[in-house]
């Protein structure tokens, strides 16, 4: 009887650890449902933003150098120097320029006196064709009275022809010494325009951004001297990610945050989309001007933007944290009689603190999970521990 009585114990003691194992295993081990976190979809209106980083750029910048090569005689401007427009700002060697451009200036006066000889020549050989004209009229006149002879009468309408024909290389010489002035001055023209190419000139209002060679250098043809940027057309030359960028448009509203000073939103607008992206980091470049450019700000400082995109009304959204994917496809997970059941959703625009809009996918009631431990699968058992 004893016996019968340990074994019948053994069997009890020995049913209840089984029947312990088993519902810690359902409880607690492989078999216990998951313990998750659900919303519902909310209806709101969604203010959706993109936000990239950036650096503080002139929209605006001038490469200042030579046409020629030469060796650089002067520079008046330094780094950070704000220069105004046509200022001079430094000059090349004009080499044997200045002297050539004496010559050619001593060579004009002389040829305008020798247009001034020219000219009194002709104004002779003129005067001595109109005396032999009339002599050559009056001789004729004395011939048909008979009062001289023939021979004489001849003799005086040759030398109106040849006053006539010293007219005439008196004017060719003359326009041949006008010819050769007018050349001269044309080459004054192009030596002073050598000289004047020489000079280094501003062509706006801005500041020295660089400075890239010192007097006595030998700068080639097309090398940088200075750099000066049109300070009045700083802004910010942004990457944003590529999702969510075709909603962008010019004249969109920003906030700029310097890195300089990151306490202080800067407002600024979209200036400029840039038509080619980046294929490898599926980024954009996006142009931000400033409303008002602060001062101080440095080329190349460091910002952050937030660019604000049209408000959606009365959206239905989720947070961002319930998409998941499943199977190559983007839906939520949603609980139905405490299991786990995925739907493939519609998405639109997010907003920078984490909503996310759904089109199509969810209903208003279902229950939609939002923060699990593990990942799900098709029909596995959930516990909802909170439900917002």
């Amino acid at each position: 009887m004893n016996i019968i009585s340990r074994r019948s114990l053994s069997l009890i003691l020995l049913s209840l650890v089984i029947i312990g194992v088993i519902a810690l295993i359902a409880i607690k081990g492989p078999l216990a449902p998951v313990n998750v976190k659900t919303v519902q979809l909310k209806q709101d209106d969604l203010k959706p933003s993109l936000f990239g980083v950036g650096t503080v750029e002139a929209r605006r910048s001038y490469i200042i150098g030579p046409t020629r090569t030469g060796k650089l005689q002067q520079l008046l401007v330094d780094h950070g120097d704000k220069v105004t427009a046509g200022q001079l700002l430094g000059q090349m060697d004009p080499v044997d320029l200045t002297d050539r451009l004496q010559s050619a200036q001593l060579n004009i006066e002389k040829y305008e006196h020798l247009v001034e000889a020219a000219q009194a020549r002709l104004d002779e050989t003129k005067n001595r064709y109109a005396q032999a004209k009339r002599e050559d009229i009056r001789y004729r006149e004395l011939v048909k009275k008979k009062q001289i002879s023939h021979e004489a009468a001849e003799a005086k309408a040759t030398d109106a022809i040849t006053a006539n024909d010293q007219v005439h290389a008196a004017e060719a010489d003359l326009e041949g010494t006008r010819h050769d002035l007018q050349r001269l001055q044309s080459d004054l023209k192009a030596l002073q325009a050598q000289i004047d190419d020489l000079k280094l000139i501003s062509p706006v209002a801005g500041i020295v951004s660089s400075r890239e060679a010192e007097p006595g250098s030998l700068i080639v043809s097309g090398t940088p001297i200075l750099r000066i940027i049109d300070n009045s057309t700083l802004w910010v030359r942004v990457r944003i990610e590529q999702r969510g960028s075709a909603e962008l448009e010019t004249d969109l509203p920003a906030e700029i945050f310097l890195r300089s000073r990151p306490e202080t939103p800067l407002t600024g607008e979209v200036a400029r989309m840039e038509l080619i992206a980046d294929n490898l980091t599926e980024e954009r470049w996006v142009d931000v001007a400033f409303a008002q450019i602060p001062e101080g700000v440095a080329i190349g400082t460091l910002a952050n933007v937030n660019i604000h995109l049209p408000v959606v009304q009365q959206a239905k959204w989720l947070p961002a944290a319930t998409l998941q994917n499943h199977e190559r496809e983007s839906g939520v997970w949603v609980v139905r009689d405490n299991r786990a059941h995925f739907v493939v959703v519609k998405t639109g625009t997010r907003t920078l603190d984490g909503k996310i809009q759904i089109l199509s996918g969810v209903m208003a009631d279902d229950i939609v999970v939002s923060y699990t431990k593990k990942p799900l699968n098709e029909g596995q058992r959930l516990k909802v521990i909170n439900h917002d």
